[in-house]
């Protein structure tokens, strides 16, 4: 007997929001497949007037209105049974999240969760990682937003240390982020990563994703050092026009791909891995996941 329902993610960024349509496929006697269906991204940047501002702008209020209608909409169209929607740093920082919250269920009905760096974390962490990893290497994770990163160290298929920091791509754009809070990320790196021989990176997030996809490398091979230096000199020497007119970069991607890299650059050096794997997996994934386990509340269409 073939069981095939429809669960949905979002995930408010503070770069982007996004909304993940999967399919769960149950089978007797096989395992459970999550299948993704459709995935929609909108690069409303909230982090860039919560960051400067503290509070989200009226005009990103109206788009984050009507972006939560057309997900109500698109779910309802697909036939999601099952949703929830999670927003990271941005709106958790913004002095008027909360209203915005009640607002958005106020005109879709959708119900949105204001999660801490530690929880989204945790989320990410019910993906299907362990697909990726060797059982008995040691990984560095880390996911780079907007306005954060986490960074999770796992030994053995384990998490073993796991923290979240206010370094993220759209900070790094508005220059909020101060030389202390990158040596604590050092000092923290540095620390965890002490007792093991060798440790590879996995990268998540939309600009490693695309990096990767440039690089052409097949599923599951890693990208070098040597590979992301280069490639982040060389983004360098293109002006943010030339990297959307030449390097056919999308214009919400040309601006913060630079400083997403220099975090993971910085991450490689400073745990000393050689390489970094890219899985294709975040937290609208670790949403799906959590959802069909229960380990997340979530709600129904």
């Amino acid at each position: 007997m073939l069981s095939i329902k429809k669960y949905a993610a979002i995930d408010i960024g503070s770069n982007a929001v996004r909304l993940l349509i999967s399919n769960i496929i149950e089978q007797k006697g096989r395992p459970v497949q999550f299948k993704k269906n459709s995935l929609v991204r909108v690069p409303i940047r909230l982090g860039a007037d919560v960051f400067v501002k503290n509070k989200i702008s009226k005009e990103n209020t109206q788009r984050i209105l009507d972006t939560m209608l057309a997900f109500k909409l698109l779910m309802q169209s697909h036939k999601v049974v099952k949703y929830k929607a999670c927003a990271t740093s941005a709106m958790r920082e913004s002095a008027n999240g909360k209203k915005i919250v009640d607002l958005v269920f106020e005109q879709s009905g959708i119900s949105i969760d204001v999660i801490e760096g530690e929880e989204e974390a945790a989320i990410i962490a019910a993906t299907d990682l362990n697909k990726y990893i060797d059982p008995n290497k040691t990984y560095l994770y880390v996911d780079v937003g907007g306005g954060s990163t986490e960074f999770t160290v796992i030994d053995q298929g384990k998490s073993v240390a796991s923290r979240s920091f206010k370094i993220g791509t759209v900070r790094l754009l508005n220059d909020m982020v101060k030389n202390e809070a990158w040596q604590e990320l050092r000092e923290w790196i540095s620390s965890n990563a002490l007792g093991y021989d060798k440790i590879s990176v996995i990268g998540s997030g939309g600009n490693i994703n695309k990096i990767f996809k440039i690089s052409g490398k097949a599923m599951g091979k890693p990208l070098t050092y040597f590979y992301m230096s280069s490639y982040y000199n060389m983004l360098q020497t293109y002006s943010y026009e030339e990297r959307i007119t030449e390097l056919d970069l999308n214009q919400d991607r040309a601006d913060v791909i630079i400083p997403a890299m220099r975090i993971y650059l910085s991450a490689m050096k400073w745990s000393g891995a050689k390489n970094i794997y890219v899985p294709k997996i975040g937290l609208a994934d670790g949403i799906i996941k959590s959802i069909y386990y229960d380990t997340v509340s979530s709600n129904t269409q």
